[in-house]
């Protein structure tokens, strides 16, 4: 048992820790901080998300989201459409110079993935991520009951 926590542990945080060194590696040329591309990732995706959506799909806190928005607004990267009151309900869009960069962003996940998933088969990618999924539910629903 212990064997299976002292592995588990350790994978998630070299997996983790790679992430995060390859997103800070990747991105330098973009003067851009991770929490930058994940924002950028899903606006490119979409077409608008408001900073709810946005913290909900990086899963990053309002702060921090807040932070990456005021920074690729005042950047260009995007824009914000404010027909609300709140800013926090109004979408966001990216703009030419954020369409650009989201694109070379896009492309260098999907090359990164490409050659991570050298040797897995479609198969048991579809195992690992549902794997993964029950694990990551499991984890919220014990962290979660802590706090009760």
């Amino acid at each position: 048992m212990q064997e299976r926590f002292e592995a588990f542990t350790v994978l998630i945080n070299r997996i983790s820790r790679n992430i995060r060194k390859i997103k800070n590696q990747e991105i330098a040329a973009f003067n851009l901080k991770a929490s930058h591309i994940s924002c950028l990732y899903y606006l490119y995706k979409t077409n608008g998300l408001t900073a709810t959506e946005l913290c909900e799909r990086c899963e990053e806190d309002k702060a921090a989201i807040s932070r990456s928005l005021d920074y690729l607004e005042k950047n260009g990267y995007l824009i914000c459409d404010s027909q609300h009151e709140k800013r926090y309900k109004s979408p966001f869009f990216l703009t030419d110079k954020g369409r650009n960069v989201g694109k070379e962003i896009i492309n260098k996940i999907n090359k990164i993935l490409d050659e991570v998933g050298t040797g897995i088969t479609k198969e048991d990618r579809t195992v690992f991520y549902r794997s993964l999924s029950t694990i990551s539910d499991s984890l919220d629903t014990i962290a979660n009951n802590l706090n009760n």
